[in-house]
């Protein structure tokens, strides 16, 4: 249940700031989302590194939670501060190498159920980081595409299969 809580509110940040990147929403108001949604996910990262320091998952799932909830974070600062994002842009790159990694040791738990959504995520997530990284520190003009694969990933690997896992639909 709490890998379906985490997604909701990601699914939650990520469709605004996809609205946000078209230009719907102003800057102060997206920090809003931002910072709430990075402060719950890093209680949760916290909550399952420090729960059971013996259980390797938990830590693992922990950790990479944490590179999120920094990204939120980081988001949220950098409107209030007016900051340019250059150095967001390079920390997302790092995120989008270490999703795609994950991404691609989740391939040998693939089967026809969660693990497969899970590794398709992990590969999205990559993706998204990766075109974050583009837009802000190499300062490509591809704000409009980056804001509909923001949108896509919101929808598709936050939104719907966190509220399915919370509804009980999909165990994961």
């Amino acid at each position: 249940m709490i890998l379906g809580l985490t997604l909701l509110y990601v699914g939650a940040v990520l469709f605004v700031n996809g609205i946000w990147l078209l230009g719907k929403i102003g800057d102060k108001e997206v920090s809003v989302i931002n910072i709430m949604v990075g402060v719950l996910s890093f209680m949760i990262a916290v909550y399952l590194i420090f729960r059971e320091p013996d259980n390797s998952a938990a830590i693992s799932a922990g950790a990479f939670t944490l590179l999120f909830s920094f990204t939120y974070l980081w988001v949220g600062a950098n409107q209030f501060l007016k900051a340019d994002g250059i150095g967001l842009g390079w920390f997302c790159f790092f995120v989008s190498i270490t999703a795609a990694f994950v991404g691609a040791s989740s391939i040998t738990n693939i089967g026809l159920n969660f693990e497969l959504w899970n590794t398709l995520s992990w590969f999205a997530w990559s993706a998204l980081w990766f075109s974050f990284f583009c837009l802000l520190a190499l300062a490509k003009k591809i704000q409009r595409s980056v804001a509909v694969y923001t949108l896509f990933c919101a929808v598709f690997t936050g939104w719907i299969p966190g509220v399915m896992i919370l509804l009980g639909i999909v165990n994961a």
